[in-house]
């Protein structure tokens, strides 16, 4: 057996160890995004954190917590 043939079978079982590709989070990250700005209607993931909201009601729309979060309760 050549060196040749060698590389070929190791390709495939390298091929077919590998089997699996890489996939995309788009969706998983979609799925995430359930808290809604209720002015501006943005998505942020769920695991967003309250002063981060807080940030995004001050700097966007000068506006409190509670007022762009209704569900959203300070930390």
């Amino acid at each position: 057996m050549g060196n040749g043939a060698k590389a070929s079978m190791k390709r495939e079982r390298n091929a077919a160890d590998k089997g699996k590709t890489a996939k995309s989070q788009t969706k998983s990250n979609e799925k995430a995004m359930t808290i809604q700005c209720k002015v501006c209607l943005q998505t942020f993931l769920q695991t967003t954190k309250a002063p981060a909201l807080l940030e995004h009601a001050s700097n966007k729309h000068k506006k409190g917590l509670a007022d762009c979060f209704p569900g959203v309760t300070p930390a």
